[in-house]
């Protein structure tokens, strides 16, 4: 208790806290989301007030899948300067994602070593799309058109940026964007 207090102040004298300061609960991230293969619900805007956010819809048997591997990079290289990335597995496109929860978590923890937060299965696509989806669409002024497309949030939670299925996760492009925001 007393050295988190000494951190809290530690982190409010060193000036970090007006930078990372979030806007109150509204926009996109005032969902509440269950976790992948859990119980457990999680208030997006509450649990990642402060962080740069980067949502991605997903899919375990898609041409993009290996996708899994840069986005677990990113979030590996950028999570002590405050990123996140999560993962929103979503069948809306091709049946790609067919698999129950607990496979989908094997598999992505197996195959690609995500260690990133995933949440529970969700629609994106435009027409039957989850109240998270509708509001990052209505934002970016796109839906997703196929697994592994990319929303970028700034540390207020605000929409800055918009990535198709085809810009990988290194690129220069979303790095640069990124990296701008840290």
């Amino acid at each position: 208790m007393i050295s988190s207090l000494v951190y809290s102040i530690a982190f409010l004298l060193s000036g970090s806290a007006a930078a990372a300061e979030p806007a109150a609960c509204s926009g996109e991230l005032d969902v509440s989301m269950r976790t992948l293969n859990e119980d457990r619900r999680v208030r997006l805007c509450e649990e990642y007030a402060g962080k740069v956010v980067l949502i991605v819809n997903t899919a375990s048997k898609c041409v993009f899948t290996p996708q899994y591997e840069g986005l677990e990079r990113l979030y590996e290289t950028y999570k002590s300067r405050g990123l996140v990335v999560l993962g929103f597995p979503s069948n809306d496109f091709g049946a790609q994602e067919p698999g129950s929860e607990k496979q989908i978590q094997k598999f992505c923890r197996l195959t690609y070593g995500v260690q990133f937060p995933m949440f529970e299965k969700t629609a994106v696509a435009k027409g039957g799309a989850d109240p998270l989806y509708r509001a990052l669409a209505a934002s970016a002024g796109e839906y997703p058109r196929w697994n592994f497309h990319k929303y970028l949030l700034d540390r207020r939670g605000k929409l800055v940026g918009s990535f198709a299925s085809s810009v990988e996760p290194g690129s220069d492009e979303l790095v640069r964007a990124i990296e701008a925001l840290l």
